[in-house]
């Protein structure tokens, strides 16, 4: 079996403990406007016109994006930074995209990384059918889960899906004994409201259990919007500005309130 796969991170330090090595799947069902991976939406291999300036002169060329790989050449590219990962603590990452999404693949990714003793993390956005969840939960150390909103309807405006399957899932992962690093995108005219983050604080708190090890406030971020033009879609928002430090601080004494360690960033 192969799987396609639009990046790979080596020295990872951001997509669960220790370090690690990250590979991005491609292929997502949600269309999140601040997505800072454009390039792993679709789940197809792409063509794309790439511009490089050098001074005052522009070079062009045809990039290509994605590549299908078998779970085998993944654990030899896992397999060179074993000490690494030995050393602090950390492991493998499927990220994306959506790495349910190549359900299949993951699982026999995450068994052969398992059987070698390497530490495993998914990183989801949870919009998944739940057999696949139980399909790679045995397989999975950690997972990295996203909770952007708890309406369902503006969560469908801004991300194209409802969340109702997002939150039975994040429910059922807890239930079924996963352990789980929530992340919180923070993003300015959706979530960053009074309400939403009063909403979301007493979700999480009612939520409490012991498999939860942190929330992780991830700031919204400008970068990948210069990639969306290449890819030919729409940013959409532009208007936007990133929170201050000052303002993720505020934010990170507001979540503590829900007894949980909290992080800004991954």
């Amino acid at each position: 079996m192969k799987g396609l796969i639009f990046n790979i991170k080596r020295y990872a330090i951001h997509d669960g403990p220790g370090i690690r090595v990250t590979f991005f799947m491609k292929g997502c069902p949600l269309g999140c406007w601040w997505c800072h991976n454009p390039e792993g939406i679709r789940k197809e291999i792409e063509e794309v016109e790439r511009t490089d300036r050098i001074g005052d002169k522009e070079f062009r060329s045809i990039e290509t994006v994605g590549k299908y790989y078998t779970s085998g050449q993944l654990l030899e590219i896992g397999m060179k930074d074993i000490v690494f990962m030995e050393e602090s603590g950390g492991g493998v990452t499927f990220s994306g995209g959506e790495p349910l999404l190549q359900a299949g693949f993951l699982k026999e990714s995450l068994q052969l990384f398992k059987e070698n003793g390497i530490h495993t993390a998914v990183d989801t956005a949870g919009y998944s059918d739940k057999s696949y969840i139980d399909s790679i939960l045995p397989l999975t150390d950690l997972f990295l889960f996203d909770i952007k909103h708890l309406d369902p309807v503006k969560h469908k405006e801004y991300t194209g899906v409802s969340n109702e399957k997002i939150i039975e899932n994040y429910r059922y992962i807890l239930k079924k004994g996963g352990e789980v690093i929530v992340r919180i995108p923070v993003i300015p005219g959706f979530n960053d409201d009074d309400g939403q983050l009063e909403a979301l604080r007493e979700f999480l708190r009612s939520n409490n259990d012991s498999n939860i090890r942190r929330i992780d406030l991830l700031p919204y971020h400008k970068i990948g919007s210069s990639k969306y033009k290449r890819f030919k879609l729409d940013y959409k928002m532009n208007d936007a500005d990133q929170p201050s430090t000052g303002r993720m601080m505020e934010l990170k004494d507001f979540f503590t309130g829900t007894g949980f360690k909290v992080k800004i960033g991954g």
